[in-house]
């Protein structure tokens, strides 16, 4: 293809990654170096025969211009970052030096906003994304071994957990494993504790919240190998089964080399989809326990003061995140292009 006729094919798709993506990303960045000008502060001092006594009032039209002439507000650098919200950069510090030992450290860190939720986010992430992969690839393979007239049917209920909404599966779940819901009651009786319940106890809402992670993205994976089995060649499949190679050798050595880009393709996409969990912590209603990066930043824009250079911090940090996250998968991607590009 002539570079003429590439720049025109590429064009419309760079100015939309431009336009949706690179410039809401520089402005985020942007917002995280500035915070909100404090209120222009008048002190002014009232005497009567009583005596005199000061007076602080705020100078509205002076407050007024000053946010017109500085709309991105004051200028505060790495500040958010390293502030206590964030990366607690000073309080890491004392709790190191004040800490006995790694598991005291630890604990104490874990009482930080920003690590409370990074360790639920990294948590669920690599927890919900392997075990989502294992699951979707068994259902296509037993769906892929079904009979035809059985494959539309169970193909049907497979894709269900996909299909509903994100925040109305979460609220189904919640209200099944609620102390009053079947599941919830069937917990209380076989543990035999009545007083267990999904809102009272931080363990038993991690882990039904991972529950409904890989329940919600299994079916996503199972799509994508089941189309890919479609592609199997069958002379490979044959050649393998006249060796001898039993059915778990013929998956272990044939199917999943054959399958292996369309797993680095699922990998990515629900690395990126799981570092940003944040329907099913509102459908749970799971703040208390489990707070993510994703609901950190709802949080900063919620309420009445909107704290949007906070939000912007947490953004920018999550999308650091992602990308430590991405980096060994897509340098992996790149060593394999390039070996296949050799040959």
């Amino acid at each position: 293809m002539k570079h003429k006729t590439f720049f025109w094919f590429f064009l419309p798709t760079a100015s939309a990654m431009l336009l949706f993506i690179a410039l809401p990303i520089f402005s985020i960045v942007i917002q995280s170096l500035f915070t909100p000008h404090d209120a222009v502060i008048i002190v002014t001092e009232n005497c009567d025969p009583f005596g005199c006594k000061q007076e602080t009032t705020i100078d509205q039209d002076a407050t007024r211009d000053l946010r017109k002439s500085e709309p991105l507000g004051k200028f505060v650098g790495l500040e958010i970052y390293k502030d206590r919200g964030h990366l607690a950069v000073n309080e890491i510090k004392e709790i190191w030096v004040e800490s006995n030992n790694f598991a005291e450290f630890k604990n104490n860190i874990g009482n930080l906003p920003f690590y409370r939720a990074m360790a639920f986010t990294l948590t669920f992430t690599f927890t919900v994304t392997p075990l989502m992969l294992v699951f979707g690839f068994i259902i296509a393979l037993a769906v892929n071994s079904l009979h035809q007239n059985l494959k539309g049917l169970t193909i049907f209920f497979s894709l269900l957990p996909m299909i509903v909404s994100p925040l109305i599966g979460s609220l189904v779940l919640f209200w099944m494993i609620d102390s009053r819901g079947i599941i919830g009651e069937a917990l209380q009786y076989v543990f035999e504790d009545p007083d267990l319940s999904l809102k009272a106890s931080t363990g038993l809402t991690w882990v039904m919240l991972i529950v409904y992670g890989v329940w919600h993205a299994a079916p996503f994976s199972f799509v994508v190998f089941y189309a890919g089995l479609q592609t199997l060649p069958m002379d490979t499949i044959e050649s393998a089964k006249i060796d001898g190679a039993s059915r778990l050798q013929q998956v272990w050595y044939v199917v999943i080399p054959h399958l292996m880009p369309l797993i680095t393709f699922v990998a990515l996409m629900q690395l990126m989809d799981n570092f940003r969990v944040f329907e099913p912590i509102v459908g749970f209603s799971a703040e208390a326990h489990a707070q993510s990066l994703s609901w950190f930043i709802f949080n900063d824009l919620g309420g009445e003061t909107r704290l949007l250079s906070s939000a912007a911090t947490s953004s920018v940090l999550t999308i650091i995140g992602v990308s430590i996250l991405l980096f060994p998968v897509l340098i992996r991607t790149w060593r394999d292009f390039n070996e296949k590009s050799a040959k």
